[in-house]
């Protein structure tokens, strides 16, 4: 992706990848640093069981098709990839089978479902809305970014229904369900205008609302674009760059997780994190918003507990393709931050409790920094699971917002103990009892955690998951 000819995605993106090599994922396992693990070993705690790993499968098995989010429908997971989706039959976790695969380059394609429907995140710059587009300079006004749907009645060939087009594309969206049963809403979350760039003009700080009828999901469209921070905007930012600090202006939110139920969403929102009254599924209103210019540089991500009375935020310190789980960096940068959620109705306000970071050094050679995660649906008790890229995946405790507690974990060794090479747990969720993760490089892996502490949570069972679209669980 050459600067100037698309919008900057994640750091990544313009030189994490630099470093991909083909040649470097098929050398053979390189020394470590003492007491690290070494390329592809394995170390973890011994709660947790690795029982499968499915590689990625062409034409996704390159580095540049990077495995991103998943939704689960039933006995289907489905996995996004920079190349298109894929859809598993996880029936049998142990023994997870590709189904389909459907090739619709875009990045980052994060994938969300409703019934037989399939949400696809498209966040650079195409040709068209087709699946056969081609990467095309944002500059251009006839470029395309957005969302893109398709019916998955038939998990073997899923069908292209329509696109919309939003401004910045889509990085991420949140499928929130309408109040009347017929419709879905989409937030779609983008970032980073450029003057240059028609379709994304700064300040952009706004989030698209995208109605979807669920029966006709071919007039699918905008009907909202509010604008999140008002006239006094988000944080101005503090500039800098990796390793040392700095805080990412705010130009739009990077992901929203949203709880329905509650009418309350979390925005992770580049410089800021928010609270949303989601009361009126068109017309999110900001009631919270909060700053970290200490210790976090990109709001990435948000979980609510089950109770909806806290949230952890994620900071995605370095992209998400720097090494940011070292002894330099430290415990605080590039971790996870727990808010409590005090008061009510709009006089709601989110208070600092406590940073948690998993506490395994990793290699220059590894990208790691808190990522996507998910609650682990265990009664009274608030745990998640979570990916940290090579820092592989955490089961961690936050009851007690204030003094969080590791679980469980499991990790490989760098790809590469010469050079970066972006990989890793993109996102790790809990799902009818089995861990599932997305790694970038590898391809998906399926865990079963064995502790008394979540042993509860097997007995909780859903239909559809969409970890950015929070439902409550009663144990």
């Amino acid at each position: 992706m050459a600067p100037g000819t698309q919008r900057r995605r994640r750091l990544f993106a313009l030189t994490g990848a630099i470093a991909l090599s083909l040649t470097t994922l098929g050398a053979a396992p390189a020394s470590a640093a003492p007491g690290m693990p070494g390329v592809d070993e394995v170390r973890q705690s011994g709660n947790i069981q690795h029982l499968a790993n499915i590689p990625k499968q062409a034409p996704f098995d390159n580095v540049d098709a990077l495995g991103t989010d998943i939704a689960f429908t039933a006995d289907h997971a489905i996995v996004g990839n920079y190349n298109g989706f894929t859809i598993y039959d996880i029936k049998q976790p142990s023994k997870p089978k590709i189904v389909s695969q459907v090739l619709c380059p875009g990045s980052q394609n994060d994938v969300s479902v409703s019934g037989d429907l399939l949400f696809l995140s498209t966040d650079s710059s195409r040709s068209d809305n087709s699946c056969a587009s081609t990467s095309q300079p944002a500059t251009n006004q006839n470029s395309w970014e957005g969302i893109k749907i398709f019916d998955i009645s038939d998990l073997t060939s899923p069908k292209y229904v329509a696109a919309v087009e939003t401004k910045c594309g889509s990085h991420t969206h949140t499928l929130v369900p309408g109040k009347n049963g017929k419709d879905v809403y989409l937030y779609v979350s983008s970032y980073s205008p450029r003057p240059e760039f028609p379709d994304c003009q700064p300040p952009h700080d706004l989030i698209s609302v995208v109605k979807v009828p669920v029966r006709n999901p071919a007039a699918a469209a905008v009907v909202n674009e509010p604008v999140v921070f008002g006239p006094e905007g988000g944080n101005p930012g503090i500039p800098g760059t990796f390793p040392n600090h700095y805080v990412t202006a705010t130009s739009g939110c990077h992901d929203i997780t949203a709880y329905p139920d509650k009418d309350l969403a979390a925005g992770a929102c580049m410089g800021d994190g928010v609270l949303f009254d989601i009361s009126d599924r068109e017309h999110p209103r900001i009631i919270e918003q909060v700053q970290d210019d200490t210790n976090f540089a990109f709001w990435h991500s948000a979980t609510f507990n089950n109770d909806g009375t806290k949230v952890v935020f994620t900071d995605e310190l370095g992209g998400g393709g720097q090494p940011a789980c070292t002894a330099a960096i430290g415990a605080v940068r590039g971790a996870d931050a727990i808010y409590d959620i005090t008061g009510r109705g709009d006089d709601r306000s989110l208070r600092f409790a406590s940073y948690f970071k998993i506490p395994r050094e990793q290699a220059a050679t590894e990208n790691c920094v808190a990522h996507n995660g998910s609650l682990i649906p265990v009664k009274g008790r608030d745990i998640m699971v979570q990916a940290w890229y090579q820092g592989g995946i955490s089961v961690w405790d936050f009851t007690d917002s204030a003094h969080p507690k590791e679980l469980a974990y499991w990790e490989r060794g760098p790809l590469s103990t010469e050079q970066l090479i972006v990989g890793g747990s993109w996102s790790a969720y809990y799902y009818n009892g089995h861990i599932y993760s997305s790694d970038i490089q590898k391809g998906l892996d399926v865990f079963a955690l064995h502790d008394p502490r979540t042993a509860s949570a097997k007995s909780v069972r859903m239909d559809e998951l969409n970890v950015q679209t929070q439902g409550r669980y009663r144990g």
